[in-house]
């Protein structure tokens, strides 16, 4: 900018409507961290989904909870193999996370980044997030591809 420029109002006028027109551009964009992070489908009367979702939060995730009392269309939108599924339904970065899977895998998930459809906690097994009681017992936590190939994503 010369000397003679510096001092001319009629140019600092435009220079600030400008740079704030791209600040409010800048400020109405849609942001990513707007949307929830995990969008679950469950009944509206499931006790152990509400505790899932809890810990879901609990562990740092967003959550969008549509409550619907038959959630077997959305697995069957999702891939859901029948042998893997449970009582509620969730998706997040892409993937289908079925059941009581645990938050650090579902981030594991996010991490890596696999080739599959989605993880799933096959029934409602005792210990596992949501279906804590006197008892935990072991369980697997099944990948699975669009395709039907599963496989053991983690052990607990």
């Amino acid at each position: 900018m010369s000397k003679n420029n510096r001092n001319n109002p009629v140019l600092w006028v435009v220079l600030s409507i400008t740079l704030l027109a791209g600040v409010s551009l800048l400020a109405f964009q849609p942001r990513v961290s707007d949307a929830a992070d995990l969008v679950v489908y469950k009944s509206p009367t499931c006790g152990c989904c509400k505790k899932w979702v809890k810990h879901m939060r609990e562990n740092g995730f967003s959550v969008e909870v549509h409550e619907q009392y038959n959630v077997t269309p959305r697995k069957d939108e999702y891939g859901v193999p029948r042998k893997l599924r449970s009582c509620h339904t969730a998706t997040i970065g892409g993937y289908v996370v079925e059941g009581h899977v645990p938050a650090d895998v579902v981030r594991q998930l996010l991490e890596e980044k696999p080739a599959v459809a989605g993880v799933a906690v096959p029934g409602m097994p005792m210990g596992s997030p949501g279906m804590e009681g006197f008892r935990k017992d072991p369980y697997d936590v099944v990948s699975f591809t669009r395709t039907g190939k599963t496989g053991i994503y983690a052990s607990r």
